[in-house]
Parts: C-alpha cells; sequence; structure tokens
C-alpha cells in the first residue's frame, strides 16, 4: 500500500464542510445474536484546495459520523489547482483501486461519480474526466483520489526547477568535430 503524504494544515483557520460518501454496517455474529458496528466514510474540504477523508467506526451512525469527520479533518492536504480544473492528467493506482484524472474544458462539469465525485466536489474543481478502472470499492477509491490530487503538480514551477538544476554536460557534444 501507499502511504499519503500529509502536510499537516490547521483546520481551525479553514470553513470545512464534512460530506458523508457512505455507511457500511458490519454484523458479528455471536452466541447471543449479531452484534451491529457501523463504518462512515466522510469527506471533508473548503471548496478552495484543501480536502481531507477520514473513516469513522461506532456502534452508532451518528458517533461514527463524528469520527469519521474528526479524521478527516487531521488528514487535510493542500491541492494544486489550475482555475477550475487540475493542472494535468494523472493515474493513480491504491490497493486494487485505479483512478485516472484528466483537466477537462470550461463547463464540462465533473464526470465522476461515488466516492471520486465527493472527493472533487470537497475541494473545488468544477471541471474535471475522470474514470475508475479497477475496484470500486469506496474507500480504495476516495484514498486514490486523494492520492491523485496529492500528486499534482504545478507545471510553471516543474519547468522552472528543472531549468534551475544542473543538468550534466553530455562529453563528446562539442561542435568543431
Amino acid at each position: 500500500m501507499v502511504k499519503i503524504e500529509v502536510s499537516r494544515i490547521d483546520p481551525t483557520e479553514l470553513t470545512l464542510t464534512d460530506k458523508l460518501v457512505s455507511i457500511n454496517r458490519v454484523a458479528k455474529v455471536v452466541k447471543g445474536g449479531k452484534r451491529l458496528s457501523f463504518s462512515a466514510l466522510v469527506v471533508t474540504g473548503d471548496g478552495n484546495g484543501h480536502v481531507g477523508i477520514g473513516i469513522g467506526k461506532s456502534k452508532e451512525v451518528p458517533t461514527a459520523i463524528n469520527k469519521g469527520g474528526a479524521s478527516a479533518r487531521k488528514n487535510l492536504i493542500k491541492v494544486r489547482l489550475a482555475g477550475n480544473t487540475i493542472p494535468h492528467k494523472v493515474l493513480v493506482k491504491y490497493g486494487a483501486a485505479e483512478i485516472l484524472l484528466k483537466p477537462a474544458a470550461l463547463g464540462t462539469g465533473i464526470v465522476a461519480g461515488g466516492s471520486i465525485r465527493a472527493v472533487l466536489e470537497a475541494v473545488g474543481i468544477k471541471d474535471v474526466l475522470t474514470k475508475s478502472l479497477r475496484s470500486s470499492n469506496k474507500i480504495n477509491t476516495a484514498r486514490a483520489t486523494l492520492l491523485a490530487l496529492s500528486q499534482l503538480r504545478d507545471p510553471k514551477e516543474e519547468v522552472a526547477k528543472r531549468k534551475a538544476t544542473p543538468s550534466a554536460e553530455v562529453k563528446g557534444a562539442t561542435s568543431g568535430s
């Protein structure tokens, strides 16, 4: 599994909105019957480039949602945006989930479904094309989307970095041979 790099962002400075993506009911069969437990996948974001996902588990649904929201606020990341879309295409694999994100023209909207759409809306992306290529597991697709968004770079900064680094001179490439 790939670990998502998280630089700590203080959630108190941001106006975050939580969105419940899914609730999963888990039943453990014991001698006296079934013991129910719930897990909640929550996405939080400010609509301006900050997003986080969290999973909360509890015996009751509201407690699971609150725990998921608290976990999402702890795992916030900053996403590089290019206007209303993403700067470049990115393909990411997380577990069995594989996600493709492509920039889209103005007015396209978010062409995505499920947990991918929830994460992209929380970030504040308006125009993007996506495809979930392998697993449809909501938790892994959400984490893959978060990983893909964390890998986005600004093309101008990357070009500046490459020009600033000293490149090794190729031997024998001098003119006048």
